[in-house]
């Protein structure tokens, strides 16, 4: 099978598509062929030895994919062999063959083709837990999304406006936010260009906003944390930015805040039921026509150039690797 590998630490131009064996699953593991992947920032810092985790080289880079099983593992009795699925890996998802536990998988949404079906298990989950189970999110209540033309951003965009909250698209240029606002956001803030605090604030009314979801980080998480309203939350989901900001917590006590962190893995360790429920919320939201914004597909042998345009921020939505015809 083919595979993308990464040898060294580094920019990911230092990676090479190659062959080697077919993969063979163990017990409690499926053997899924893959279809397609998608490229998510973190794919990037791992790559590059910047994540909170370290994967020791030689590894196959990718996080999300979506494909067929092909054989199930010694004492696994489903999914059956055939059917369609999607599903998240630390490392090991920009190949022709992935092997996982049978847990880290889910059916396809129906509605779902693969490349829209890898696009969509990890952020939309992602998106949907910091909206609901961490941010307690309510129709009607103002939200910001910071990073709102990424793969979390825009997934967050999309659910809010679905669940009934006005949401307010902070992204770093007209082109991105324009995107954002197809996803129904009422307001944008260009933050390389407007002051992010004032802006979240006269957008929403006066007062600041109810809630506001980070998967970017840096410099604007304290601009965007001042926008908030008294007794307003702020979810921090990740770092984009490459920098881990600092709030003050004079702020955080002056406005009776909340700073809550989330990280997807976690959740899925800890609270199977609440990522359940979260499934077929979504899963009703796409039945619904909700679909994830995919902004280019790549074939695997542009591996490094997928990986590229989203390390540098060229892309709205989701990029995604295609394995096959």
């Amino acid at each position: 099978m083919k595979t993308a590998l990464c040898t060294e630490y580094g920019a990911p131009s230092g990676l090479s598509v190659v062959d080697v064996d077919d993969l063979v699953p163990g017990s409690g593991e499926v053997l899924v062929d893959v279809h397609a992947a998608a490229v998510n920032f973190p794919d990037v810092l791992v790559v590059a030895n910047r994540y909170q985790l370290s994967a020791p080289v030689p590894f196959t880079p990718g996080s999300e994919f979506a494909g067929v099983v092909a054989a199930l593992g010694p004492g696994v009795t489903g999914p059956p062999v055939g059917s369609p699925v999607a599903g998240a890996v630390f490392t090991g998802a920009f190949a022709e063959q992935v092997v996982v536990p049978v847990s880290s998988l889910r059916p396809i949404p129906d509605g779902l083709d693969m490349v829209h079906g890898a696009a969509f298990h990890v952020t939309y989950a992602t998106a949907y837990h910091a909206l609901v189970t961490v941010g307690n999110a309510a129709p009607g209540e103002w939200v910001a999304v910071l990073g709102a033309a990424g793969g979390v951003g825009s997934a967050a965009v999309d659910i809010a406006t679905r669940l009934g909250l006005h949401v307010i698209a902070a992204a770093s240029s007209a082109e991105r936010l324009t995107a954002a606002e197809k996803l129904g956001a009422v307001g944008g803030v260009d933050y390389l260009q407007e002051d992010l605090k004032t802006r979240l604030r006269e957008l929403s009314g006066g007062e600041g906003v109810h809630l506001v979801i980070d998967p970017v980080g840096g410099r604007f998480s304290e601009a965007a944390f001042r926008g908030l309203r008294r007794q307003g939350r702020f979810v921090t989901v990740g770092y984009a930015d490459g920098e881990i900001p600092s709030i003050p917590l004079n702020l955080v006590l002056l406005k009776d805040a909340v700073i809550r962190g989330f990280e997807i893995r976690v959740l899925r360790q800890q609270a199977r039921e609440t990522v359940a429920a979260g499934d077929q919320a979504l899963a009703e939201l796409v039945r619904q026509g909700m679909r994830p914004m995919v902004s280019s597909v790549h074939p695997l042998s542009d591996v490094a150039a997928a990986l590229t345009s989203v390390a540098e921020r060229r892309t709205t939505g989701k990029v995604v690797l295609t394995m096959r015809d």
